[in-house]
């Protein structure tokens, strides 16, 4: 598989377009600059089946209308976040004059417990990884080598714990019991910043060391 990195908005979150071999494609965590995505998705040739969110923090959906409305796919989303898409102050966007408030849709799929998920031609792993967020998800495609993880773990750091349902202990618990148990090698997408893998992690990220 393919898979197209897109940096969008003031904070430069990652939004990963995931496309096979048939033009298929996802769309994880589609944050800003929706007509931007758009056309790039569109220039490809490609056909989402659905968006996916690690999380629902505000930098991570604001583009999500307009991508839903353009393919008329579902939006999948942690159970635990179910009203965030909604609410501004539970999204983050309204806590920040800077930014405009983002209030989107509900999700169309609510993702309740840790299985594999098939979405049109694509299986995956879904590991509930809290910390960050209360409903913060990974996605792990295992046959293909990499997991996309949002706001869990990057590349020499780990995600804040000071906004609304962050907890230090949880993130690090879910680091250790379901990414860094993943394959050393397996490409580790963060939703900020460079990609990184398990074992990179274990030797160099100072935050993991002694828990």
């Amino acid at each position: 598989m393919k898979i197209h990195i897109h940096p969008l908005g003031p904070i430069q979150t990652n939004c990963y377009v995931i496309e096979d071999e048939e033009k298929n494609c996802l769309v994880f965590d589609p944050g800003d600059q929706g007509e931007a995505l758009l056309a790039e998705i569109q220039k490809l040739s490609l056909k989402p089946w659905a968006i996916l969110l690690t999380h629902a923090h505000f930098d991570h959906i604001g583009a999500i209308e307009t991508i839903r409305k353009a393919f008329d796919i579902p939006v999948y989303l942690h159970i635990a976040e179910k009203d965030w898409l909604g609410n501004a102050q539970l999204n983050g966007s309204g806590k920040y004059p800077m930014f405009p408030d983002i209030v989107c849709n509900p999700a169309d799929v609510l993702v309740d417990e840790e299985k594999s998920l098939q979405v049109g031609p694509f299986v995956m792993g879904v590991r509930h990884t809290p910390g960050h967020s209360p409903g913060s998800v990974s996605y792990i495609f295992k046959n293909d080598g990499f997991a996309i993880v949002g706001d869990t773990l990057f590349r020499g750091s780990v995600g804040r714990t000071d906004l609304p349902g962050g907890h230090t202990e949880t993130l690090l618990s879910s680091i250790h019991n379901e990414l860094l148990s993943l394959d050393d090698e397996m490409m580790i997408y963060p939703g900020h910043g460079p990609a990184t893998t398990p074992g990179i992690e274990k030797d160099q990220n100072p935050f993991l060391h002694g828990f």
